[in-house]
């Protein structure tokens, strides 16, 4: 059987235009069709083509970029960069223009509430389209690692201890100094000693900084690394990371809402991520679920207020345990007698403390 040989260098009379590469039901035309349709005044989206200076790029082409982008999990400016000279779908929505990774950063930055705003009406878009319900939300998180090590989170006592390690260590290297100098009158100066003072006073710095965050914000441990990340507990043992939020709509599986929190667990995470997917859709859920993770008495009040309907079973629901034989549930107390009525009958009567 002969095969279809590839043939790279192929002349073409009449090269096809862009849009032949992408077929009509393509989701990227969707996007296309989208970010047209917005009010860019509205959005407070600055659209001046009597701008002087260099030619710039539409606000168009850079927001339809992100947007597709985005929806797509590709965050990097820099691999939207890439996307723009490699992948067809972006290459058509961008009309063969490549705006560098600094271009795309700079626009996103420039319109970050505007950006906010257009991923609310994409998802409000979808609602019209039937395509996310909004009747139904359901939330879940997982532990994300950070690139952090755990040992690196410290409380503030042992902030303190260092601040007093480091300042007396600054305090050797200065007497050092001096006594170098001393010495040495009319040489050079000793080159490292001077490097290692710097490196201690910015380790200081650092912890300081790290003590007013602790105090700031009422924090037990803050991690000298990543001061956003905490210390979090999982089936993969104890890691410096974050707590990553995701509410789904039940029509077919969509994401409407994502955050990322530094809670070890999730049981003060179910009213505020359904309120913010509700502020996403538009209006509030009929029905919020959540597993057994989400569950606490505490919040079981402001939980019943995000939805008409809240499904989160309670931890014992979740994670039934074997029945004992001789558990406490088993066993009846009279207290006019003063004794327990054991799961077989029997009576356990009091004989002292």
């Amino acid at each position: 059987m002969a095969f279809r040989q590839p043939e790279c260098h192929q002349q073409m009379l009449f090269p096809p235009s862009l849009d032949e590469y992408i077929s009509p039901d393509d989701p990227v035309r969707a996007y296309d069709a989208f970010v047209e349709a917005l009010d860019f005044e509205a959005l407070q989206i600055a659209c001046d083509p009597q701008q002087p200076g260099c030619p710039a790029y539409h606000p168009k082409t850079m927001l339809k970029i992100l947007v597709y982008g985005y929806s797509y999990g590709v965050r990097s400016s820099r691999k939207l960069e890439r996307a723009l000279y490699h992948n067809l779908s972006f290459i058509w929505l961008a009309g063969g223009l490549k705006p560098d990774f600094k271009t795309l950063s700079r626009f996103r930055k420039d319109n970050r509430k505007a950006l906010k705003d257009v991923l609310k009406h994409c998802a409000r878009l979808c609602i019209e389209l039937k395509v996310i319900a909004g009747n139904t939300l359901f939330v879940d998180g997982t532990k994300l690692r950070a690139n952090a090590s755990l040992s690196r989170s410290w409380t503030g006592e042992q902030c303190r201890k260092q601040i007093e390690q480091v300042d007396q260590r600054i305090d050797e290297i200065l007497q050092e100094c001096e006594k170098t100098d001393e010495q040495e009158a009319g040489q050079d100066s000793m080159v490292h000693l001077q490097e290692d003072l710097a490196a201690h006073q910015s380790r200081k710095a650092k912890i300081e900084a790290a003590l007013r965050k602790l105090q700031a914000e009422d924090l037990t441990r803050v991690n000298l690394t990543d001061p956003d990340c905490a210390p979090m507990h999982g089936r993969q043992g104890s890691h410096a990371g974050y707590n990553g939020q995701i509410v789904v709509d039940n029509q077919h599986g969509l994401i409407v809402h994502t955050d990322v929190v530094n809670d070890n667990n999730d049981c003060k995470q179910f009213a505020p991520q359904i309120t913010a997917a509700a502020e996403t859709t538009g209006h509030q859920p009929e029905g919020a679920g959540a597993e057994g993770g989400y569950d606490s008495g505490p919040e079981l009040e402001t939980r019943a207020a995000v939805a008409t309907e809240v499904l989160v079973p309670a931890r014992g629901q979740a994670h039934p345990s074997p029945a004992e034989p001789f558990a406490k549930e088993g066993f009846t107390y009279l207290a006019q007698e003063e004794v327990y009525v054991g799961p077989a009958g029997h009576r356990l009567t009091y004989r002292r403390t």
